[in-house]
């Protein structure tokens, strides 16, 4: 295995550790903003209230992606086997 090889698959594999890592990040941003705002607005200054909302909503998030995430997954392996079988 080259220098140049193990580069790109460190690369493409932390490429792919973002790309995976984003949507719930994201949704768990959204809702925690969402919920912050109503928080804000009604005067409630509660800390637990944030966290059951942000769980539920990584947790369907992950849920809905979970096809997604195994297409990515298994193409990055398939890629990575046949690269490594190459050398």
């Amino acid at each position: 295995m080259t220098d140049s090889l193990a580069v790109e698959l460190t690369q493409k594999a932390l490429m792919m550790v973002l790309l995976l890592t984003a949507p719930p990040l994201l949704v768990s941003l959204v809702v925690g903003l969402v919920i912050s705002i109503l928080q804000a607005a009604t005067q409630i200054q509660d800390q637990m209230i944030t966290f059951v909302p942000k769980i539920v909503a990584v947790f369907l998030s992950l849920l809905l992606l979970a096809p997604w995430y195994v297409r990515i997954l298994t193409g990055y392996t398939a890629e990575l086997f046949g690269r490594i079988s190459g050398v």
